[in-house]
């Protein structure tokens, strides 16, 4: 069995907002000449193939590669967390509406995570619970920073009071990374923006002390953690050595923290993924793929399924994992 807690799906068919709304740069998807366009605005943003929006395609290619399940999440850039609250509202029931919809008709390969409104508390705590109790969505994915917000604000914590009274699982995917503006070429805002993207949101809630005020809250965290396992020791020896700039909100070694939430297992590389069941352990690590984009993982868990771990470790890492977060 595999369960893939990081695939991302988008709607075949979404309105121009651009339109509706008179400002910004929202997605919108156009089918020309056998590609779809995700349209920024009036500007191309990326081609997609139909696995990205098209639940028999995905099906498909999840029996070619043994994925039971895909846990599905909407495309980061369709956060719209910079939108007019009352607009981000609105394109994350449109969002939310689709999974659910995804899901119903295939309930035995999919579970669906709901995305909110982050500009607006209030406005995100009642689509989450719209989401988890309307739409049976066991989860919600979020941004690594709202706005250039980081996740430890005190202004989230309404936010995660509600999940974890909810038991709503938290996917946090990076997005608008640290840097990217001062450095497009390479692609170096997925390649070297991203893991420490997610290292920033992992410090921000260990620092700011969410995972202490919220002890219950299940959070999740893609890419591998990013750079955060490999870099742990930087992290606490700063601490050590300068808790009056570290250890302002919470006074606790960040090392004591591992093991408190999961990260999924997308490094691509055999000795970084044992590097980081060694020092994440082996129960808080959840096969991801990013499935359907090339920076993932083409055959979800190959991985993990071809390295030297016994059958209790691969059964932990493909799914057992995954349904401790999601439960």
């Amino acid at each position: 069995m595999k369960i893939d807690i990081h695939t991302h799906i988008m709607p075949d068919k979404m309105p121009n907002w651009v339109h509706k709304f008179g400002y910004g740069e929202f997605i919108h998807l156009e089918h020309r000449n056998c590609k779809a366009c995700m349209m920024k605005g009036d500007k191309l943003f990326r081609e997609v193939e139909n696995n990205c929006f098209d639940a028999t395609e995905r099906i498909k290619e999840m029996d070619a590669t043994d994925v039971t399940i895909q846990v599905l999440s909407t495309i980061p850039v369709l956060f719209n967390y910079w939108a007019k609250p009352a607009d981000g509202a609105e394109t994350s029931r449109f969002f939310n509406d689709h999974i659910a919809g995804t899901v119903a008709k295939n309930s035995s390969r999919f579970i669906g995570l709901g995305t909110v409104p982050l500009q607006s508390i209030d406005l995100a705590i009642k689509e989450m619970e719209r989401c988890v109790t309307e739409l049976n969505m066991p989860g919600l994915q979020i941004g690594s920073n709202i706005n250039g917000i980081n996740l430890s604000d005190p202004s989230f914590f309404p936010f995660y009071k509600r999940a974890e009274e909810l038991g709503c699982s938290v996917f946090v995917h990076p997005w608008e990374m640290m840097g990217e503006a001062s450095m497009q070429k390479y692609w170096l805002p997925w390649l070297v923006g991203m893991p420490a993207e997610t290292s920033r949101a992992i410090c921000s809630m260990i620092f700011g002390g969410v995972f202490e005020k919220f002890p219950a809250l299940k959070i999740a965290f893609a890419h591998g953690g990013g750079s955060f396992p490999l870099t742990i020791g930087r992290i606490e020896h700063g601490y050590q050595v300068r808790p009056d700039l570290v250890a302002i909100d919470n006074a606790i070694n960040p090392r004591n923290y591992i093991g408190k939430f999961w990260i999924d297992s997308l490094v691509h590389d055999e000795k970084a993924l044992r590097f980081i069941v060694d020092v994440m352990g082996e129960n808080n690590i959840c096969l991801g793929s990013d499935y359907p984009f090339p920076l993932g993982e083409h055959h979800p868990g190959k991985l993990i399924t071809s390295m030297s771990f016994d059958d209790s470790q691969k059964e932990k890492l493909l799914y057992k994992n995954a349904l401790e977060w999601l439960s």
